[in-house]
């Protein structure tokens, strides 16, 4: 027997939505670093909208999915597809999980009280769950945040890119042109009423098995990751000099924007977010997919930026919850909190660089090799 190495090999890749979502993951590291200082406070974040980046992913991702895949269907299972997206995703789940694990008893304190509770057993048992992605409830809880993945927040978001890949793959791959189009105008409806309309006005929120949390995850989800899989069947992408360039700075800008509106105006930084997810994302999706990339440095660093985003994003955390309890028990001022917060970036930047290169790649390339490749007498 042989394998036949040209089964379902991989499409290029769009290179600048690469960029851009190494862009965005850069962000997320310095949004979770300076909300140290925000005393949980929504209104004192820093980089107030860099939690939307989230929203941008799920955009990212359903484009990508959509692309991928959409003309496949007569040359694989469902199955075919899990195992796919599982070899893409699953081994940095785990390898952020461990991350987390090793680092866990180093963030016990005043900030983080219910980690010197926690016996190593426990943590061990939420450890092995965390490695399969299936959410811990508020019940098993050692650290007080009441995270699905206390061991390492930001897996909360890939719980929900499964479940829309399962959606994807039962349902909504079947969806024609205009059903999708239904699905999608109901799901910017339900992110407006919540955004505008709802309790905290922003899509903060989703890492939580309760109800609410629930909410806002599925809530953050459906537009974003369907809207992207809607935009790729579209095809209407827009081409302008410099994309890649632009479409940074655009999300730069969004994530950077302070909170607008205050506590009796809610409804403000609603709107803004609304326009953000369902007007401004797929506008910058389709500028990064129908831009070109024009000399060597772009094409290394949007090719860098890519290799590292999901990488950055996924094993940061854990050194947040570190900085964070550091910073909080020690009432340390954001003047003093700076330069170990840089030093904090770097470290997570050469983290995630060893990951991908000594881990992920290594790992991915083995279960592709063993599992996705056909054998042929």
């Amino acid at each position: 027997m042989t394998k036949n190495s040209t089964y379902l090999e991989s499409k290029s890749h769009y290179e600048i939505l690469d960029g851009l979502r190494g862009v965005a993951a850069l962000f997320v590291v310095i949004f979770h670093t300076f909300e140290a200082y925000a005393d949980g406070n929504r209104f004192k974040q820093i980089i107030n909208h860099g939690y939307l980046a989230v929203d941008f992913f799920f955009l990212l991702s359903g484009f990508v999915v959509a692309y991928a895949y959409d003309d496949r269907w007569s040359k694989m299972t469902q199955w075919d597809f899990y195992k796919r997206r599982l070899i893409r995703l699953q081994p940095m789940v785990i390898m952020g999980t461990i991350i987390g694990a090793i680092l866990f008893y180093f963030q016990g304190g005043a900030m983080f009280s219910l980690i010197n509770q926690t016996p190593v057993w426990k943590m061990l048992i939420v450890m092995l769950v965390g490695f399969t992605l299936i959410p811990i409830l508020p019940s098993m809880d050692i650290r007080g945040w009441q995270e699905m993945h206390p061991l390492d927040g930001p897996a909360w978001s890939l719980f929900f890119e499964y479940i829309a890949n399962i959606l994807y793959a039962l349902f909504i791959r079947k969806f024609s042109k205009p059903v999708l189009s239904i699905f999608v105008f109901l799901s910017a409806c339900l992110l407006i009423h919540y955004t505008v309309m709802g309790p905290q006005g922003d899509v903060i929120g989703g890492w939580s098995i309760d109800k609410t949390q629930l909410n806002i995850g599925f809530t953050r989800l459906l537009y974003p990751f369907f809207a992207g899989v809607l935009l790729s069947r579209m095809g209407k992408l827009i081409h302008i000099k410099g994309a890649f360039w632009v479409c940074s700075l655009l999300v730069i800008v969004i994530l950077c924007i302070p909170r607008i509106g205050d506590e009796k105006h809610l409804w403000m930084n609603g709107l803004y977010e609304s326009f953000c997810i369902i007007i401004l994302f797929p506008l910058i999706v389709s500028i990064g997919a129908g831009g070109s990339i024009k000399g060597k440095y772009s094409l290394r660093v949007c090719k860098f930026f890519g290799d590292i985003s999901y990488p950055l994003y996924i094993t940061h955390y854990p050194l947040i919850y570190l900085y964070t309890a550091w910073a909080v028990d020690n009432k340390v001022p954001v003047s003093y909190g700076i330069p170990i917060g840089m030093l904090l970036f770097i470290v997570s930047i050469a983290i995630a660089y060893a990951c991908l290169k000594l881990y992920d790649e290594p790992v991915r390339e083995w279960l592709r090799k063993r599992f996705l490749m056909k054998r042929v007498a």
